[in-house]
């Protein structure tokens, strides 16, 4: 299981082996995560930032939030006491795509013991835990890198799963963006041609994660041992899916870190879209 409980981390808030990150964040407020964080979080959590810390600055091509620098983020890892061995229990304000993304950086970085915090930071404080304003201060380590690139897919990838039809396209985002109804932040409204949705928001129920048979019947349609490419608008909001589905029992899973918005960034791509 790649998700732990609030009562599960309560019981070891203090382990010195497991290190707590905080990716509380805003789309529509770049600052929310860094203030918020600064009243108040889980004691013992460290603050990684979706723009700052999980992103690369915005190109012409590569999406919204590009993958961010390995290197930097591998040191700002080592400042936290974070290497490859520690214990990650990671959460956000309780939508769980910002602790998600953490966690697939982390799994592709090649770290392994790394978990998203059910319910994040609402479900600790509806259960009466204990929060503090105060920052640790760790002693830094060394984290060894090890890239899976078997988690990443690229622009080419995406066409070539388009041409053979034998690698199956997720669509991570609301139903009403996939088919082209609304779309308030991309070029064009639409889809990667062949691409079938599976809105993120559905592996949640009142706030949790979903249990992994109820996961396992969000995708009962898809082959276990078939090749698979999650994409969002960003790359973030795929990441909840990709856990979904490794929890699943898919093994081939990748994600395509510019999603829709790198694909639109390319005039010359064709979108799909419901017919009127």
């Amino acid at each position: 299981m790649f998700v732990k409980s609030v009562e599960w981390l309560k019981e070891r808030v203090e382990d010195e082996k497991i290190r707590i990150v905080d990716c509380t964040y805003s789309l529509n407020d770049p600052s929310y995560g860094k203030n918020t964080y600064e009243r108040k979080h889980i004691p013992g959590a460290v603050h990684f930032d979706l723009a700052d810390d999980l992103s690369e600055k915005v190109k012409e091509h590569g999406g919204r939030h590009p993958l961010p620098d390995i290197q930097k983020l591998k040191q700002k890892l080592e400042q936290a006491g974070i290497d490859e061995n520690t214990t990650v229990v990671t959460y956000d304000g309780g939508e769980c795509c910002f602790a998600s993304r953490f966690w697939w950086l982390l799994k592709y970085m090649g770290h392994s013991d790394v978990y998203v915090l059910d319910g994040g930071m609402e479900a600790w404080e509806k259960a009466g835990f204990p929060l503090t304003d105060v920052k640790p201060a760790f002693k830094p380590v060394q984290f060894t890198v090890n890239l899976n690139q078997d988690m990443l897919a690229d622009i080419d990838d995406v066409k070539a799963a388009i041409a053979d039809q034998r690698t199956v396209l997720i669509d991570s985002r609301a139903k009403e963006r996939y088919l082209g109804r609304i779309e308030p932040l991309d070029r064009i409204p639409g889809h990667i041609p062949g691409a079938i949705n599976r809105e993120w928001t559905k592996g949640f129920e009142a706030g949790r994660w979903k249990s992994c048979d109820e996961q396992q019947s969000r995708f009962s349609d898809l082959e276990k041992d078939g090749k698979i490419i999650v994409y969002c608008g960003s790359g973030v909001s795929a990441t909840p899916n990709i856990l979904a589905l490794l929890e699943s029992g898919f093994e081939q899973v990748k994600l395509y870190a510019g999603s829709y918005s790198d694909w639109v960034s390319y005039p010359e791509n064709p979108v799909e879209k419901e017919e009127n």
